[in-house]
């Protein structure tokens, strides 16, 4: 025997009502809005081509190379920028960033990757009090000694909004940061 209840049109339109309600009340919690440090980093946002040169092992001349960057906002909280450029044997190198602001913590945090290696770096820094440089702080491999890990700093400067500097400093076994990398990104017209 089949004791299966059928609800009524009435029944099934209230249930429909509560859901829709519970939804929007859930979609209007996690609602967030953008604060200063999110729209900050939207000055990223655009089409960049950059020059740069890297010297990863102190003695030997500087490596330049040179690529195009592709930074898009998400949902005016984080930025993804996608880079690539052309390494030294000539293939090409593919880079990812995130970037964010966590109001918890009052810090900028985010992830860097690339085709080139197989570590995830994190990133957790601040802005200067002018509000013109951004450097965030990482851990990753020492590029000029295998098998050992270093701290890195990634700064990033807006000039203006078309120009800005990243650079790139690894702390070396004498308690004195050292820049790797520096690259000039310029917004492409």
């Amino acid at each position: 025997m089949n004791t299966t209840r059928i609800k009524t049109k009435a029944e099934a339109a209230w249930e429909q009502e509560e859901a829709e309600a519970r939804g929007t009340a859930v979609q209007e919690s996690m609602k967030v809005e953008p604060q200063k440090e999110h729209q900050w980093l939207q000055k990223l946002v655009g089409e960049w081509t950059f020059e740069g040169e890297m010297t990863m092992v102190p003695g030997k001349p500087p490596e330049k190379f040179t690529g195009t960057e592709s930074v898009r906002s998400l949902g005016g909280l984080w930025i993804l920028a996608e880079g690539q450029s052309e390494m030294p044997d000539g293939s090409l190198a593919t880079m990812i960033m995130t970037l964010g602001f966590d109001p918890q913590k009052q810090r900028f945090v985010g992830t860097f990757i690339g085709s080139m290696m197989t570590h995830l770096w994190l990133y957790d820094g601040g802005l200067n009090a002018a509000e013109e440089v951004l450097t965030l702080n990482t851990e990753g491999p020492d590029m000029s000694a295998e098998g050992k890990m270093a701290m890195f700093k990634d700064v990033i400067e807006i000039k203006s909004d078309d120009h800005r500097v990243l650079r790139s400093h690894m702390l070396g076994d004498d308690g004195k940061w050292r820049e790797v990398m520096m690259a000039h990104y310029r917004r492409r017209k």
